[in-house]
Formats: structure tokens, sequence, C-alpha cells
């Protein structure tokens, strides 16, 4: 079994030391994104992505429509509006339960040298894992012409691990403007513009290689996957932690995103 020390690159990312640590802080602070390229060793990499593509027959294919703040379409709001227009989305996921308990994703998942590193750059008291068997850790699987439509997430932050980039397609857009989710306030002509493709001046582009470790507060920023247009599917991995401790993903959206409920 794999250590911590094999698993993260510490010799680009000292995940351990308080100077490296405030200096994740201050940027996440700046950007609300911060990416660490090459967080993974190369074999760590090349073992998670073996796994990965050992499990990919066993993925659950699932396409939503939903709006930008993950909604259903609503009767009460014009269909113009563009918190009511339907964006589409369709990956394949694996479940925690299926990735294997000595996985180096389950070794970094658990430790403890990374879950301090999170909960101090992101400022965080205590972080949890999902108590539902299948949320924790997720594989997803953006196989040609597959996509993340554009939407805001509704969990405060976002932890993902780039595994396999698609050579064609898949590429992660934001935008750093149009939302302040603790005021309640939304830029509807910003928004209505972004995803009616009439303002690209607003989006930036991140291009994101394998071995990658991205945190970002998706509750603010819109942001989407564009279809993917190669064979070569995108995987990605999401660690997911709770700032609250015994929370689990709701029965609806565990059937939706796994195809079962336990």
């Amino acid at each position: 079994m794999n250590t911590i020390e094999n698993i993260i690159n510490f010799s680009k990312h000292p995940v351990n030391n308080n100077e490296y640590i405030n200096k994740c802080n201050k940027l996440i602070k700046q950007n609300s994104i911060l990416v660490l390229e090459n967080f993974l060793t190369d074999k760590s990499l090349k073992l998670i992505l073996d796994e990965a593509k050992s499990l990919e027959d066993k993925a659950f294919y699932c396409m939503q429509k939903h709006t930008i703040l993950l909604n259903k379409k609503s009767e009460k709001l014009d269909k113009n509006d563009p918190l009511n227009q339907l964006m589409i989305s369709d990956k394949g996921c694996i479940p925690h339960d299926l990735i294997n308990k000595n996985s180096d994703l389950n070794i970094l998942y658990n430790s403890n040298i990374f879950k301090n590193f999170i909960k101090n750059v992101l400022d965080l008291k205590l972080i949890f894992p999902y108590v539902d068997k299948l949320s924790s850790i997720n594989l997803n699987y953006y196989q040609k012409n597959q996509q993340l439509g554009w939407h805001f997430d509704n969990a405060s932050f976002a932890i993902t691990l780039m595994i396999q980039s698609s050579p064609l397609g898949g590429e992660f857009e934001y935008i750093t403007e149009g939302r302040d989710s603790n005021k309640n306030f939304i830029d509807k002509n910003l928004i209505s513009d972004i995803i009616n493709n009439n303002d690209h001046k607003k989006q930036k582009k991140l291009n994101v290689n394998d071995g990658t470790l991205v945190l970002f507060y998706g509750r603010n920023y819109l942001h989407r996957v564009t279809p993917v247009e190669s064979k070569i599917p995108r995987i990605l991995i999401t660690l997911n932690y709770n700032e609250e401790d015994n929370i689990q993903l709701s029965e609806n959206a565990r059937l939706t995103f796994f195809g079962r409920k336990s």
C-alpha cells in the first residue's frame, strides 16, 4: 500500500509546510480558484489512471437538463429568464464504494496531512466525509460529445483532480463576475450574455494538465465543461467533503448520479 509521501509531489507542493499553505490561502482568496499542477507524483498518477480505466465499464451514465442554479424549469418564471433556461449535463460516474480501499485516492482523501491542507487553505474549521458510501470520492467520465452545462455549485467549494484531459474539447470555462450568493445578487444581463454565447470577453478558460489539483469556489462563479470532441474521455476525480458531520447526498441525487440508493 502506498503512503501519502509517494502520492503527493511534496518537492513541488509541500502541503505540510505553513509558508506554502499560507501562500495557497492568499492565492485562492485573490482568485477564488487555486490550480496546483503536478500535484501528484508520476507513479501515483499512473496508478490512479489505471484504476479509473479498469472501472470505466462500471460507470453509471446520466443526462440531466437543469438551470444554472441546478433547478428544474419553472412555470413561474419567464422561459427566457436566464435563471430558467435549461442547460445539458451528461457524464458517467463511479461511486466511492467501487474504489479500492487501498487505492491512492482513498489514502489521499483520508490523509490528515491532505485534510489539514484543505482546511487551512479554505479557512475551514473541520471537514467530514459523506456518511453514505457513494459520494465522498467520485470518478467522472466525459465521453465524446458529453459536457457539463453552465451552472453555479450548491456546495461552497469544490476539489478536483484531473486524471486524463481530453485532446479536443472538454475545456473548463468560467467567469469571475455575476453572482454574490451571500447578498443574494445575480447579474441576469451578464449571465444571459454568457449562456447565449453573446459575451466571450468575460469567459476564462482553464487548461488543466493531468495530475493537477484544483480548488474552486463554484457557488459564485458560473462555470462549465465544454463538450468533449475526442474518443479519449476526460476523466476527473472529485474529492467531496462537508463542513458538518453526518451529511449524506439525498436519495434522489444518489439515484440520479449513481443509479442506486446505496
